[in-house]
């Protein structure tokens, strides 16, 4: 596939759900719009997209390219979201369209392909990265339903050697994560090399979720995980 001018290959391929024309909070320092991709090869019970997760695309590159085109003047980022962005093809020459009419890319990932990664770095195509962090080995199927922490150890290092402005966050839902466990997640962080924040979302259970999840109490959220090198900061 080739980018000629803004124009990709797969340029009518529907891999997007729905575009959220305008966040202030989804792209540090940056005016963006929200491209959410179907489908998710995670299962995590607290997901509160699950139409998203579960749903079929809607829109196409070519149409993106065309909303995205027409508020340039009112947006400078584009947020890649989902479900999971790195599942679908042709994203690398979608991020370099977008690249090449002056915006920036920021992706959210679970880290679960990690080939799909490197290409998005490799290429330039990226500002910014969210990585999930769903659990640690012990806990990461429970938690996702995928066998996948290799492929997410992969996709840390990527990002760790890539230079790339990135962020690690969790979801914590209080029957899935005990202290000790977040504590055990961000020493996993500092040995990997990882510097910076690490944010910790606190599930909040105002929406409909994949799975139906007991009320979280937040027993948590008054502890300090933070550890030398890497500051654990609560979102909620």
């Amino acid at each position: 596939m080739s980018t000629n001018n803004g124009h990709i290959s797969k340029s009518k391929y529907r891999g997007i759900y729905q575009i959220d024309p305008f966040t202030l909070l989804d792209f540090p320092d940056h005016l963006a719009c929200i491209l959410w991709f179907a489908g998710c090869n995670m299962r995590c019970g607290y997901c509160y997209n699950p139409s998203i997760v579960k749903g079929k695309g809607k829109i196409s590159y070519e149409e993106a390219l065309a909303f995205i085109s027409s508020r340039k003047n009112l947006l400078d980022g584009v947020v890649f979201s989902g479900g999971e962005c790195t599942l679908h093809p042709g994203i690398v020459e979608l991020a370099m369209a977008i690249k090449e009419m002056g915006m920036k890319v920021k992706v959210d990932t679970n880290g679960s392909q990690p080939e799909s990664l490197k290409s998005l770095l490799g290429m330039q195509a990226v500002k910014y990265v969210s990585l999930d962090f769903k659990a640690l080995p012990a806990h990461y199927y429970k938690v996702t339903k995928l066998n996948a922490f290799a492929e997410f150890s992969k996709s840390l290092s990527l990002l760790l050697h890539s230079g790339v402005q990135m962020e690690v966050r969790t979801t914590v839902h209080s029957s899935l994560f005990s202290p000790v466990q977040l504590y055990e997640m961000a020493g996993f962080l500092k040995a990997a090399g990882y510097k910076g924040n690490y944010y910790l979302q606190h599930f909040v259970g105002d929406t409909p979720t994949l799975e139906p999840l007991p009320p979280s109490i937040k027993k948590n959220v008054s502890l300090d995980f933070s550890i030398d090198g890497i500051d654990v900061i609560w979102r909620n």
